[in-house]
Order: C-alpha cells, then structure tokens, then sequence
C-alpha cells in the first residue's frame, strides 16, 4: 500500500519541475514568477481531477455508505499525501518570485525566515488547509475509522472538482485571455462547481446517511457523534469562506468589465 506513497513522492514533485522545464523553454519572456505561478497550477489541476475521478468511483460504488468499502480509497489518500507537501513548497515559490517581479528584490534577494514567514502569514489559510489533510485527513482514513466509511472519504475526495477550473481561470488571466468568452464561462463554472462540490456536498452527506437509516436530513446531525459533526464543520467552514471570496472577486470583475466597456479598456489583473 506505501507504493501509492512513494508514487506520490515522486510524480507530483516530478510534474512541478518538468512543467516548470518546459514553460520556460517555451515561454522566453516570462519571468520566475510566470513559471512557477503557472506550473503550480498545472500540478493542482491534476491532482484535483486524479482525486475527483477517485472521488467518484469510490462513491458510486459503496450502496452502503456506513460499511461499503473500496481498495481506492487508501491508495489515493496515500498518493495524494505528497501533493500536499509539494504545493505548500511550489506556493511558497510562487510567492517568493512574485515579490521579487513587485519590486522587493532586496528583501527577496535570496531565501530566508522572513520569506517564509512573509509567506505564512499571506497564505495562512491555505497552509493549514493543507497541513490538515497531510496531519489529520490522512492518518483518519488510514488508521482510526476502522473501515468505515469509504463512501464519505469519496465525497471528500470529490470537493476537488472545482480546483482545475480555478486553475485554468488563473492560467487564461496568465496568457493574457482574461476578457475572451472562454474566461467569463469558465467563472460560472467555478461558481457552480465551488458551491456544489466544496459547499452542497456536505449536507448531501448527511442526506445519504439519512436516507440509509431513515432518518430526516435536519436531525441526522443528532445521530452522529459531536467529533464527527466539529470536523465536518471545520472543513466546511474554510469552504463558505473562500466561496464568499469568490463571490466578491467575480462582483468585481464584473465591475471593472463593466468600467473597461464604458472607457475602453481596463488594466490586466495582477497575479496572486
């Protein structure tokens, strides 16, 4: 089962750096910050659609959600595990050249404690995300729910689905195309997919527990243990944070389209 881990180990690490090979052989002007912006997004995109493909044969394949389980499951939670590691580098990268490009070349002269701190505290969210699912999320799944609930690890692995269009909305603004058509659906889609993927899927979790014990939707939280209704909030929490996060960034893009359509033109969005 460790292979899954050591595969992990060596392909997402492996993605970030060849990405970055070829970008910059293919794209000569763009700077360090390009590279690596865009590289990292690459990878997570697909991370987020290996997960989302897991996600949905693990769900489509348990009928009972409490006792149904899938050789998947732990595999992926192995293999993911390494992502996790890796983008928290590859953000800090990011973070680091794009500094340099906003010109902070002297306190970003080379790698040090106050970058990685300057990082920490702008990314703050994010990291923990990432640090729980690597501390917590994975030694959950592998070790302490004694086969249960394959279905719910599933669901979990499912919440990725709206990560490669987040992606792909931050490459297309890279590239340059953040006024074409493709942008504006794109937006929609991540939208929908957020809300459905990050936010509905938690009370269709409780729907489908319900539903197998016939219990009604607003008193399955009264039938589950207090630990399993605290964690399911902290992961849910994060989620409504960044989906209202959303919502404000397209209110805007919309206002400076609406600005662009009204003077002519509007400035490209910087990359963060």
């Amino acid at each position: 089962m460790y292979t899954a881990l050591a595969c992990g180990a060596v392909v997402f690490p492996g993605l970030f750096y060849s990405f970055r090979k070829i970008l910059r052989r293919t794209f000569t002007n763009w700077s360090d910050a390009d590279v690596v912006f865009v590289s990292e997004r690459l990878v997570s995109a697909i991370h987020a659609s290996l997960a989302t493909a897991a996600g949905v044969t693990v769900v489509s394949s348990c009928r009972d959600v409490m006792t149904d389980n899938h050789w998947l499951t732990n595999r992926f939670a192995l293999f993911g595990t390494p992502y996790m590691v890796n983008d928290i580098y590859a953000m800090y990268l990011s973070h680091y050249y794009i500094q340099r490009v906003r010109g902070l070349s002297g306190l970003y002269s080379r790698h040090s404690i106050h970058t990685v701190k300057a990082f920490l505290l702008k990314d703050v969210m994010l990291v923990l995300h990432h640090l729980a699912l690597v501390l917590v999320f994975m030694p959950i799944t592998l070790f302490f729910r004694r086969g249960l609930g394959d279905f719910f690890i599933g669901c979990f692995f499912i919440t990725e689905f709206s990560t490669p269009f987040v992606s792909i909305g931050k490459i297309l603004i890279q590239l340059g195309l953040d006024k074409t058509r493709l942008h504006k659906i794109n937006g929609i889609i991540v939208l929908l997919s957020f809300f459905l993927c990050r936010v509905l899927i938690f009370p269709f979790m409780y729907w489908m527990y319900g539903r197998q014990f016939g219990i009604p939707l607003h008193k399955v939280a009264f039938h589950l243990p207090l630990h399993c209704n605290l964690g399911n909030l902290v992961i849910l929490a994060p989620q409504i944070h960044w989906f209202i996060l959303l919502l404000k960034k397209a209110k805007r893009l919309y206002m400076r389209q609406q600005i662009g359509n009204g003077n002519g033109s509007i400035a490209r969005p910087k990359i963060d």
